[in-house]
């Protein structure tokens, strides 16, 4: 038997994540399990000059966190609905590193995350989130690729 009370979802605002988040609905409708959502703001760094050094944007962070915040609310009333519990937090670091250290602190049971497919040279300069969580989670990650096959109804 499996035992899921708590699914943490990474958004971005994507199409990519928001089929991932459509899959945790799913799976917490059938597991009756909570939702949490995760968005992560990377903080913005301004060269500014050589005398300084690099300087932080952090009017521009708050507004990232704030518009966040909203998104994720409206997220929540449109893909969960009333019968699904969920919650959301916006925080700021490193993307897979707060969706872990979240999946952490919330003992979650699973992470389903949306893997936006990038190959060649975009997947050497920026890397992937989702593959870093899955090295890193602690618990089992589920990613969702677009156009690959589909087991529920999007």
């Amino acid at each position: 038997m499996i035992d899921m009370k708590r699914i943490i979802v990474p958004i971005d605002f994507s199409d990519y994540s928001k089929k991932a988040l459509r899959y945790a609905v799913e799976f917490a409708r059938q597991f009756h399990a909570e939702i949490v959502l995760v968005y992560v703001v990377e903080p913005v760094i301004y060269p500014a000059d050589f005398s300084f050094g690099q300087v932080a944007i952090p009017s521009m962070e708050n507004e990232l966190r704030e518009r966040g915040e909203e998104q994720l609310r409206k997220l929540i009333e449109t893909e969960a609905g009333q019968d699904i519990p969920a919650r959301s937090f916006v925080r700021s670091g490193k993307p897979f590193a707060e969706i872990n250290r979240l999946a952490k602190e919330e003992d979650a049971d699973l992470i389903i995350i949306a893997t936006h497919g990038h190959s060649g040279i975009e997947h050497v300069l920026f890397g992937s989130t989702a593959e870093k969580v899955v090295r890193k989670a602690p618990c089992p990650v589920m990613t969702v690729r677009d156009k690959e096959k589909e087991f529920i109804q999007t």
